[in-house]
Order: C-alpha cells, then structure tokens, then sequence
C-alpha cells in the first residue's frame, strides 16, 4: 500500500471489508452509509498509510479510521437512514435452527443491555472484530493501561449480566420479581440493569446454578450484516481512479489529525467544526492540513451505538458513483451497505421491545433486533458556506464518573449568548445551577450520583439544560 500498489489494496479489501462493513452497519444502521464510510476507510487508509510505524497494527488501525468516519457521519441531520443491509447467510437455516438462533440471540442481547455503551462496544470489537487492548487504545485515544482495564471490567460485569439473564430465561418462574422484569425479552437496557441488580440481592435466584459462557460463543449468534457483492469494484475504483484525486484527498483529509505514533485522534462529537461543510483542503508541504475533531467522544449512548449487528431490509439499493446526494460523501460513490456501535459516541445502544413473554414453563423468548437510527450526513465534493446557526445555541457535553461521587458536563454557548438552566435529572442524580455565557464561552456543571448507587455494571442516566437538552451521565 505504501508504494501505491492496487493488488495490495484489494487484498486489503478482500481481507477486512466484510468486518469492517458490519462494524460501520452497527454503529450507522444504515447500508448505504456503511457503504460510504467502508469507501472512505480505505480511501484515508491508501492516502494515510505512511503515517503507521505498526505494520503489525494494521487491523486496529483500520478500525480507528473507519471509527472516526463513522462518528463524523452520525452528526449530520441529513444521513441516510432506514435502510438496514440483509443478514450474511440468513437464508441457509432451517427453521429450527432459526428459532435456536433467535432463542440465543435474545439471551446476548438481553445480557449486553446491562452493559454501558462503550463496554458493548469493547467487548463486540475484542470477541467479533479480534482486536486487543493496544487496539482499543488506538481506536479509544487511551492510554493502553485503561483499555486493558475496560475489557477485564467488562468481562467481569458481562459474566455477571450473564448469570442475571440466564436466570430470567430458565428460572423466571421461581421469583416473581423476576417475573415481573422480564414481562418483554430481550431486556430492554433498564430491565437488565434492574435484574443484574435484583439478582445480586436475591437468595432464591443466588441459588440458581448457570453455566459460564465465553464472550465470543455469546456474541456469535449476533446478526452479520452482508456486505453488497458490488461494492468491491466500486470502493477499488474509488481509491484509484484518476479523475477522483482531488475527491480522495478531501476524504483523506476527514481522517486528520493523527497522534505521534500514526493513528487517528477520535472524532469529537458535537465540535463546531463538525456541523460546518467546509470546502476541501489545499495540500501544504505534502500533508494535508488538518481538520475534525480532537478527542474521543462516545457516548454508546450514542454513541449511542446501538446494541451490536443489525439486520433489516432485503431489498439492494445502490447509489450512482457521482451522486452529489450520497450522504457523507465527497466522492459522491455511496453504494448500498448496512450501517452499531456503541457507546456510542457512539452510540448508546437500546433493545427495542419485543412480545411480553409466554407464561409457559418453556419460555421461547423472541427477537427484535434493537434500532437507533443516528443522525445522517451529507457531504460533498463542492465547496459549501458554513450552514447558518441559531443565536444562542448551547452545545452539551456529557460525562463519565466511573466509580466516583461526581463528574462535570461542559456547556458551551455557540453563534450567541445563552441564558441556561439546569431543569432537572433522571435516575436519582443531582444536578443544579443557572447563568448566562456569552457567545463561545463554557462552564462546568457538577452531576453527583445517588447515595449507595454503585452496583456491578455501569448506570447511566441523564442532566436535562435549558435551552438544549440532556447530557448522558454514565456512573459505577
């Protein structure tokens, strides 16, 4: 790839695609925008490539890229959306292996709702994707020692999910408080958390003997969405056509800025920067000067990513190669693909509802595959005005205590002065505090958890500001 060579980029394609398809369908639910965001993964990743001292990195570094490209995409309003890529190999069960499929489906999905986004997110790229700590460092922007800490903590909170969800499944009828959480299966997020908490304090279901199942069997029944059989020659042609130079190094340029040691610095969600279509950069001395976000932001509540896979639409739509309308992309080649993940700023991931359960001893648990639809993106290759800004919008960041007492949300007041209040909060935290910034100014807001809170598995919950919105609060 460093010295320009098209039989190294298809291997590349043909080596990583399909995973890195499915990645971006699970963080954009949307095939087309998967589509895109693969293209302009290895777009940025041919154009870039100079940049990784690691040739052994090589995968994680992939998935940082198309992490960032995908992050950028779920700010736009105007992203393509519904539009979910079929299931790889859906249609070679029988119909009782169907219904085991779906039987355990549930149960995954069930146990990772008690998850917070961004260990959903770990955990589906460490069993499915194969990625390490050092990866998730990379892909994260932290230090190796945290990441490392985020997937022992998430395989410790994820046995514990586990244990909670195997209960409801098998042994519901013996406790009627579990009977009455798990009225819908899979669990929806606040169920599970309920349970898992239920469970630990419970003698009867403290008695239940389940057996230990490994992070990636667990994960294996989740939904692979297919990635189209026509977007190889599209995403080769792409990256190396001649007449689309000038739109490969405005894609290039969605991937900077990178960190010392070559990898690229999370999108950060919400930047000013990221609302505004700027026209492509000029080269300067050979790199091209830098744009997007700084930090890492994700909020699987957000980041919601969504919980992992997706499945949906059969049907395939293509978009033609120059479409100025295909979303999120300058090269205009938006091809059919599906789109979490995770926390994320992903994305937070939520398990839609399902049939409330049988009464029957048996239990067969249905499935509906949770759905975010995050927002859309619409980028081109002409140059476009900055898109016009209400005066005195309030930019809301979120926040992470971890097992702390407190943690600060950020405001800002963006395009004008902003008068805000904090108007109230959910899940027992607490929250105060009122005042007027001036255009571009920020000020912090204290969020402390509820007295006795921390249990096992990360909490979320949330800070409502006027004018605004909510800010995601992740606590324990």
């Amino acid at each position: 790839m460093r010295a320009g060579d098209v039989i190294a980029l298809t291997e590349v394609y043909d080596t990583y695609a399909p995973f890195l398809f499915d990645y971006c369908h699970g963080l954009l639910r949307d095939r087309v925008e998967a589509a895109g965001a693969l293209r302009n993964t290895l777009i940025m990743a041919r154009e870039h490539v100079d940049r990784l001292g690691e040739p052994e990195r090589l995968r994680g570094w992939l998935y940082a890229l198309a992490r960032k490209e995908c992050m950028r995409r779920r700010e736009s309003p105007n992203r393509h959306t519904g539009q979910e890529a079929p299931e790889a190999g859906d249609g070679e069960l029988s119909e009782e292996q169907h219904a085991r499929r779906e039987e355990r489906r549930a149960l995954a999905l069930s146990t990772l709702a008690a998850l917070s986004g961004r260990q959903r997110e770990a955990i589906d790229l460490a069993a499915r994707h194969e990625l390490d700590a050092v990866d998730l460092a990379g892909l994260f922007g932290v230090p190796p020692d945290e990441a490392a800490r985020l997937l022992d903590e998430t395989d410790e909170d994820l046995a514990i999910a586990l244990n909670a969800a195997l209960i409801a499944q098998n042994h519901w009828e013996d406790c009627p408080s579990v009977s009455a959480l798990t009225e819908s299966w899979p669990l929806t997020t606040q169920s599970a958390r309920t349970l898992t908490r239920h469970v630990a304090n419970c003698a009867i279901c403290g008695s239940r003997d389940t057996p230990p199942l490994p992070a990636d069997r667990l994960l294996a029944v989740l939904p692979i969405a297919a990635i189209p059989n026509d977007l190889r020659l599209d995403v080769l042609t792409a990256a190396t056509a001649a007449d689309r130079a000038d739109n490969r190094h405005a894609i290039a340029a969605y991937a900077e800025p990178f960190t010392a040691r070559g990898w690229p610095v999370p999108y950060e969600s919400g930047s000013p920067r990221s609302r505004e279509r700027a026209a492509p950069k000029k080269r300067k001395g050979g790199l091209l000067v830098a744009v997007g976000g700084a930090a890492a932001a994700i909020a699987l509540a957000a980041v919601g990513m969504t919980v992992i896979g997706g499945s949906g639409d059969e049907s395939s739509a293509v978009v033609a190669p120059e479409s100025p309308t295909a979303a999120g992309d300058p090269s205009g080649s938006g091809t059919q693909g599906p789109p979490p993940i995770s926390d994320s700023p992903s994305a937070s991931p939520s398990a839609s509802k399902s049939p409330s359960k049988s009464p029957s001893p048996s239990k067969t648990p249905t499935t509906r595959r949770p759905t975010s639809e995050p927002p859309r993106d619409d980028d081109d290759d002409r140059p476009r005005p900055p898109r016009p800004q209400d005066p005195g919008r309030l930019q809301i960041g979120g926040c992470d205590m971890g097992r702390g007492d407190s943690c600060t949300i950020t405001i800002t007041a963006v395009g004008g002065p902003v008068s805000w209040r904090v108007t109230g909060a959910s899940d027992g935290l607490r929250a105060r505090g009122s005042g007027r910034l001036g255009s571009g100014q920020s000020t912090g807001v204290r969020v402390s958890r509820p007295d006795g809170s921390c249990w096992l598995i990360n909490q979320e919950g949330s800070v409502s500001i006027s004018p605004g919105g909510a800010a995601q609060v992740e606590y324990c």
